[in-house]
Order: C-alpha cells, then sequence, then structure tokens
C-alpha cells in the first residue's frame, strides 16, 4: 500500500496462471484494493478457465500475494502488478487444482519431511523472435510460415533490405552483431524485467536462428515460478512493442535446434545446502543428491508428461541437436537428461543438478512441484541412479547405446507413464488424484486432435498414393 500511495497507482492488475501455465488477469480501480482484497481474494467465475470449475459451482477468489507486488510497465496508467494463488469460498487452503497453490504445498510437504526446508530452482528458457507468423487449420487447408531476418531461408532476398551476415542453423550460440540482429531487444526485455522484480543476471543469442535466453538468479520454488511467469510477459510483450512476436514453443522450425528450459535445483536446510560432499563419490555429490538424482530418473517417463507437456514437446527431444534424450546423469554430457555443472566443482553453495528434458511450455509451478516431489521420493526411498554417462554416446557400439533407458517419444507415452506412475506426486496432497485425472484427459484430447489432422507434411509423402 506505500508502493500505490509512492507511485500514485491508479489501477491493480490481479493475475493468476492456470494449469496450462498461461496467465489470466483483471483489472480494478485501486480503490479496491481494501481488506477485503488482501483477506478473501478478488472474485472471478472459475467456470471459464480450463479445468477449473463446472458452471454450477463457478463462484472462486484470487488472493494477492504482496510480495509480487510491482508497477507493470507495459500499461499506459499506473498500474500495480499483482500474482494471486486462487482458492474456493469459505476454503482457507488454496485451491486443488491451482498450481500456485499445488507449488505451495510441495515446499510444505518438503519441510513436513524434514530433509530440507528450501528448494532452489534456476530455469533456463528458450525462445525464438519472428518477424511474422501466419498458420491455419482449416477442413480443406493446412500450414504456418514464420519468418525473421536472421533466417538462413532469406539468403536470396531481392528486396533491396537484405544484408547478408547469416550462418547455417545450428550455428548461432554467441555470436555478435551484425549476425546478432536482437541484442538491443533482448537487452530491453532483460532490464524490464528487472525493473519488475526479477534478479536478472544476462542474456544472449542462442544455438538456432532467431533464438534468445534471459538469465535470472534461482530461487525458492514459488518465488522462481512467479518470476518465471514474469520473464514470459516481459519477453512476450516487449517483442509485440517492437512489432516483433516472441514464442516459447518448444520446437517451432524443423532443422534446428528447438527451446528448452534446464531446470537447475538444490535442497537446503538451515541455510545449508545438502548436494555437496566434500567426500562425495561422484564430482563431490551428497548421498542425498545422488539419491534426489535417483528418483527423477525412476519417474522421468512420467514426469516429462508435466515437464515437457505438449505434443510438440517431443519433435525437441530427438537426438542430433543437444537433446537430452538418455535418462542418465553426468558432470558433462549434454545428451544426457541430468547434467552436474562443474563451473565452480569445489564450491558447496553452488552445487546442484540441471534437469535439461523440460521446456518453456510447461506450467513452471506444476514443473518444479513435479521435479521436487520426484527427488523427494528418491531420497526417502533411497534409489540408486546407477553410474553416471561420462562418455560420448555417439561413439558406443549400438548394442551398449541400446540399453541407456531413453526418454518418452512422444506426449502419448509420457500420459501413459503418468497414468501408471504417480503415487509420489499424491504425497502429502500435494498433487490430487481428480487434478491427474483432469490433467490426463487434457492432454488426450490434445494428443487425438492431432492424430486426426491431416498435415502439408502428408500430402507431400502420400498424396501420389
Amino acid at each position: 500500500m506505500d508502493l500505490v500511495k509512492k507511485e500514485g497507482v491508479e489501477l491493480v492488475d490481479a493475475c493468476f496462471t492456470d494449469p496450462f501455465g498461461l496467465w489470466h488477469h483483471c483489472t480494478y480501480h485501486v480503490d479496491q484494493l481494501d481488506e477485503d482484497a488482501w483477506n478473501e481474494g478478488f472474485p472471478f467465475d472459475g467456470s471459464s478457465i480450463r479445468l477449473f470449475k463446472h458452471i454450477q459451482e463457478s463462484d472462486m477468489l484470487m488472493r494477492p500475494d504482496p510480495r509480487t507486488a510491482f508497477v507493470d510497465p507495459f500499461f499506459t496508467n499506473k498500474t500495480l502488478h499483482l500474482t494471486c494463488s486462487i482458492r474456493e469460498p469459505d476454503a482457507p487452503e488454496g485451491y486443488a487444482r491451482d498450481p500456485r497453490s499445488t507449488a505451495e504445498r510441495a515446499l510444505k510437504y518438503l519441510q513436513s519431511t524434514g530433509i530440507a526446508d528450501q528448494a532452489f530452482f534456476g530455469p533456463e528458457p528458450e525462445f525464438f523472435i519472428f518477424n511474422n507468423v501466419t498458420y491455419k487449420n482449416a477442413p480443406n487447408q493446412s500450414f504456418f510460415q514464420v519468418d525473421s531476418s536472421e533466417g538462413w531461408w532469406n539468403t536470396d532476398n531481392t528486396n533491396g533490405t537484405n544484408l547478408g551476415h547469416r550462418v547455417a542453423p545450428k550455428g548461432w550460440y554467441f555470436p555478435t552483431g551484425p549476425i546478432d540482429t536482437e541484442y538491443n531487444l533482448r537487452g530491453e526485455m532483460l532490464l524490464t524485467m528487472g525493473r519488475c522484480g526479477v534478479p536478472i543476471e544476462k542474456h544472449h543469442h542462442e544455438v538456432a536462428q532467431a533464438q534468445g535466453e534471459l538469465g535470472f538468479r534461482a530461487l525458492s520454488i514459488v518465488e522462481c515460478a512467479d518470476a518465471l511467469q514474469v520473464y514470459k510477459y516481459c519477453i512476450k510483450q516487449t517483442a509485440h512493442k517492437h512489432n516483433r512476436t516472441a514464442t516459447f514453443m518448444p520446437k517451432p522450425i524443423v532443422g534446428d535446434n528447438g527451446s528448452g528450459m534446464h531446470v537447475h535445483s538444490s535442497l537446503w536446510k538451515d541455510g545449508k545446502p545438502l548436494f555437496y560432499d566434500e567426500n562425495g563419490a561422484y564430482v563431490k555429490l551428497s548421498q542425498t543428491c545422488m539419491w534426489y538424482i535417483g528418483g527423477i530418473l525412476k519417474h522421468a517417463p512420467a514426469l516429462l508428461a508435466i515437464t515437457s507437456p505438449t505434443v510438440n514437446s517431443y519433435k525437441r527431444l530427438v537426438p542430433g541437436y543437444e537433446a537430452p534424450v538418455n535418462l542418465a546423469y553426468s558432470q558433462g554430457n549434454r545428451s544426457a537428461s541430468i547434467r552436474i555443472p562443474m563451473y565452480q566443482p569445489n564450491k558447496p553453495k553452488a552445487k546442484r543438478i540441471e534437469f535439461r528434458c523440460p521446456d518453456p511450455a510447461c506450467n513452471p509451478y506444476l514443473c518444479f512441484a513435479a521435479i521436487l516431489m520426484a527427488g523427494l521420493d528418491g531420497i526417502q526411498n533411497k534409489i540408486d541412479p546407477g553410474k553416471p554417462l561420462d562418455v560420448d554416446i555417439y561413439e558406443l557400439a549400438p548394442e551398449e547405446a541400446a540399453k541407456i533407458p531413453k526418454t518418452p517419444g512422444s506426449l502419448a507415452e509420457a500420459i501413459n507413464a503418468l497414468e501408471i506412475d504417480h503415487a509420489w506426486l499424491t504425497k502429502g496432497g500435494v498433487f490430487t488424484e481428480d487434478f491427474i485425472r483432469a490433467y490426463i484427459a487434457a492432454r488426450r484430447a490434445e494428443i487425438k486432435r492431432t492424430e486426426v489432422t491431416p498435415s502439408p507434411l502428408e500430402y507431400e509423402m502420400y498424396y501420389h498414393c
């Protein structure tokens, strides 16, 4: 409220995240930010949000968290942003299908186990910036087309504005200008995100053409998911401001790297890191960390239904594009699903694991909560992660490479795994059976839609039959 007075706020924008990871908002006059709003929440129709409520029980409340307040830089009128958790009337606890409340329950469950009292997460979401995007799906036609001034397909453009300086696919990591054409735009994205309260670090061009990444410091589980939603909002809004379009779709371009979201995580207790052990048998990892890795690897096929949740996600998880398709861990192998960063190998606070399978199409609250629950199950059941994969898998004999477990080949495989293996998610009521069933049904509906829709590639391959 001091910020409201100091900044002369006129409007309050209350935002929440649906189960699919999309932000929703309603904007109120500042006079509505009263004691009832803080204690009870703002009312809204839950039946209009996917997977929330049926029409006969639609009244819901979004309760703002004052720790998330910032002045939104994209509104014309002075507007205060507030991130909200969802609750039902007369129910003090968070709504079972509310992703933010799920992450809050995951943290409470962690603390109840006595294993740790804090879980830190640090995601690395990648994205594409395009100059133009068009697409259409109709009974008689289907197509998409994206364009970027960096696109190698524009080397023969004769419109008088072609200045060259393009490289082949998968060759764009860390180039300077004039090859990197979006450095000023990414810089504005980063600084805008910082003004919104996210602890920013860096920005750079990624491996694919038109692909970028911004970095921010690791945060506790709920704070990190909140920050990631601000991250995506600032990137999309800043791109739109400059007549560009940004997407977190995992694989928008064939033949080039897709957008992943490597997720770093670590557990702490009483202010001390739990993943470091000076005498650890493998790169100074503690036994707790090894079991944590074991839990993630064991449950990875089901876990990916939440961390890599779209049909398009599995067009990224294929060999040949730095894709983490091997369910193993390693200190350096980027084809392994879990990597142990070795930038500061002897620093206890820096010891963490990097789960490389997730992509930025996921819901961050559900993603982080599910990773934490898988790791905790590994610790509780002392799951052995096996031996590390510290070899170049492409140099292994085919019969040896075939022995290494792989990530699911499709969303359907991951969803089937989740249906069979999810008891670890429901511990402590973090995820509910009701939500998991609803989530599985919704994702299977997406799968069905793609299965019954012909693609342009099918015409190229089969029209002559």
